[in-house]
This record gives C-alpha cells, structure tokens and sequence, in this order.
C-alpha cells in the first residue's frame, strides 16, 4: 500500500512528495526494483523511488525526480523490500510547478495514479 502523507512546496522552487509504504499482507514484497525507472540517467540510484514523476495537467507537463550532480535522485534510496507488516517512509523532490498549481498526479510505477493536492 503507497499512502502520501504531504506534497509541500518548498522556498526553493521545489515540491516534496512524502509518504509510506506498507506491507499489511503476511509475505515479503521484494519486488520494488520497478519503482526505481527504467530510465538508464536514474540507474545511479540503484533501489529506490527514482521513476516517480508529478504531473501538472493544468499545465500540461511531467516533472522527474530531481538528481545530484553525481546523478542520484533526490529521494528515497535503499528500498530492496518491504518485510511483511512492515511500514517504510518514503520522499521525493521535484522541480515545483507554477504557484496557481493546486494538485497534481503522482505517478510511482506498480501504482494506480493519485491526484494529491499540493499545500504551501
């Protein structure tokens, strides 16, 4: 289960996505590689939430994970699994669509998409 808990616009010109996953059923879930993108530029990232992206639909536009200068995301690294009854947080960090934006699609591959409203 993917819950967003905040999507908040930052000083900086940046909108953070933060949230949980959490595996209520009784086995391992040790499928989360999809959720890292097939995009060979988030290969660097290795497990994580590097293939989520926002999109503005108002504006017309998809907005990718920001990455580092040695091309890591900005976000969540490390996710090879999730124990069963296990709950692990999660964020990412986007370039921030324009100010009159007031929600957005999340989209997180193995995931249906979600309109989240976006605060700040």
């Amino acid at each position: 289960m993917l819950t967003i808990n905040s999507v908040s616009r930052d000083a900086g010109g940046f909108i953070t996505v933060s949230g949980q996953f959490k595996n209520s059923g009784s086995e391992n879930f040790n499928h989360t590689s999809a959720w890292a993108g097939n995009e060979r530029d988030v290969l660097a990232s290795g497990d994580s939430v590097a293939g989520a992206t926002l999109i503005d639909k108002v504006g017309k536009k998809r907005y990718y994970v920001l990455r580092d200068t040695g091309g890591k995301c900005l976000c969540t690294m490390g996710i090879s699994s999730v124990d069963a009854g296990q709950a692990l947080p999660f964020f990412a960090q986007f370039p921030a669509p324009p100010n009159g934006t007031k929600e957005v699609d999340f989209q997180l591959p193995t995931f249906p998409t979600m309109t989240v409203p976006v605060s700040g």
